[in-house]
């Protein structure tokens, strides 16, 4: 199911929203959560509710465990056993098929007589996230930075949110769990107007904007080998755009939905275009997953704690790790290992990249990132290759069609991403005046109308 379909919009929320606020307990509040979670993902797949049913369950023992035991075995087992469980479903899920192709590959490559099992699996959408959400809460608990619930529903309820449940953002149950103990107190009215101002900007940027340029991004692809090189930019262009607002979107609505109900999911993007280095960039964008790349695995990893070259290493890996989680393609891991090449390199030099002006380390940052996000749309380095030559080489030809539509949706996003305000800033201190009131209803009657014009598309992060 997706927030921009009309039998969300129309039907589901509206009944979610109305019996949840009918019901007067923390308790029963919780039960409709986690029973409304799994009816909006079993809309999709309804076997894989199952799958997410068991995650849940081991990780709520592994919690049990940990207030149970204080022997530090049994801790270390209480933590290591449900982690590798749940990092076992995401790999068969997600990576099974990957290894098999790359050790084919390699097999090959190497001239060695071997045929390595073609997995042909379904990905569970959304497995990717709500696997950090178990395991970040399993690794908090042993930490001691929360204490496990021994309410399942509440937990159920944390794991299964509709809101963040398909593609975040990464919500770790420390950052909600004052909300959620609070649940059975909370006021229907308290963030009322500001979760409808969330969704209805979420909206705009996921219909309005992402979506058109989804329009042009996608035949490009398809043919990508008749670019010219003003073509190929015009496309990475778009595709750059389309991407932030798709997935900004998403988060924006979450966010949105998290106050309709009572709980303030945290922001997962500040206007990453604004960025003027590497490492601010990724302070900036999808914050829900850095934070945890950070938290889980650079810091454990050693940091900076050991010297430059230790540094580095940890680094590259943690940003090679975090390219393979979005998928089970060496073009990921690609993308991920130039952004972690581009962190080294602002440790080496950080005087240097910072003495640009303002406007200049911005356009530099967006450039590399741009490029970046070759490897990350392309399917193969074939794909990538192509481009990337296209569009430093000089390669004459037409330019996209209908180019003056899209240069004024590229003037649009640009000036929306690199200048004006996010939905956070925008709802600072923000009044619900009349005029207000006028300018949501008129872009929400904008999105319905997009809507019934065309087909439902689906968010880009719910492959990863």
């Amino acid at each position: 199911m997706l927030f921009n379909s009309f039998i969300f919009i129309f039907g589901f929320l509206p009944v979610t929203y109305a019996v949840f606020w009918l019901l007067r307990s923390a308790r029963h509040r919780y039960m409709w959560l986690a029973l409304t979670g799994y009816v909006f993902y079993g809309y999709w797949d309804a076997r894989f509710c199952l799958l997410m049913a068991f995650s849940t369950l081991v990780s709520y023992c592994a919690g049990l465990a940990f207030l149970s035991y204080q022997q530090p075995r049994i801790r270390r087992l209480a933590l290591v056993v449900p982690v590798c469980v749940d990092l076992a479903l995401l790999g068969f899920f997600k990576y099974a098929g990957f290894v098999m192709r790359s050790g084919q590959w390699l097999a090959d490559s190497f001239g060695v007589s071997a045929h390595f099992p073609v997995f042909d699996i379904v990905l569970p959408v959304g497995i990717s996230f709500y696997t950090f959400h178990t395991i970040t809460y399993i690794v908090d608990s042993y930490r001691g930075v929360i204490r496990p619930t021994r309410n399942l529903f509440e937990f159920s309820a944390y794991v299964s949110l509709f809101s963040q449940l398909i593609a975040g953002p990464i919500v770790r149950f420390r950052q909600i769990e004052a909300d959620l103990e609070g649940l059975g107190s909370a006021q229907r009215g308290r963030w009322l107007l500001l979760g409808i101002s969330f969704f209805v900007i979420g909206l705009v940027e996921k219909v309005l904007v992402a979506d058109s340029l989804a329009a042009f991004v996608d035949p490009a692809f398809r043919n990508y080998a008749t670019l010219s090189t003003l073509g190929a930019w015009q496309t990475m262009l778009a595709y750059s755009f389309q991407l932030y607002f798709d997935f900004c979107g998403y988060s924006d609505m979450a966010v949105g939905l998290g106050f309709l109900f009572g709980l303030r999911i945290p922001q997962n993007f500040n206007s990453p275009y604004k960025a003027v280095n590497p490492s601010d960039f990724w302070r900036r964008w999808h914050i829900s997953l850095s934070s945890c790349l950070r938290d889980y695995l650079y810091i454990p990893f050693g940091g900076n704690r050991y010297g430059v070259l230790a540094t580095y290493r940890n680094l590259m890996l943690t940003m090679l790790i975090g390219g393979l989680w979005h998928g089970g393609n060496w073009t990921f891991v690609v993308w991920g290992g130039l952004h972690g090449v581009l962190l080294c390199l602002y440790r080496m030099v950080p005087r240097i990249w910072d003495a640009l002006p303002r406007l200049g380390g911005q356009a530099l940052m967006f450039v590399l990132v741009l490029i970046g996000w070759v490897f990350f749309r392309a399917p193969s380095f074939a794909v990538a290759g192509s481009l990337l030559r296209t569009m430093f080489t000089g390669v004459a030809g037409p330019v996209l069609d209908n180019s003056s539509v899209l240069a004024a949706l590229l003037l649009l996003a640009g000036y929306w991403a690199m200048v004006g305000r996010n939905a956070f800033e925008f709802n600072e201190e923000r009044t619900w005046t009349r005029s207000y009131q006028i300018a949501m209803a008129a872009a929400f009657g904008a999105c319905l109308a997009v809507m019934a014009g065309g087909r439902n598309s689906p968010f880009l992060y719910f492959q990863f």
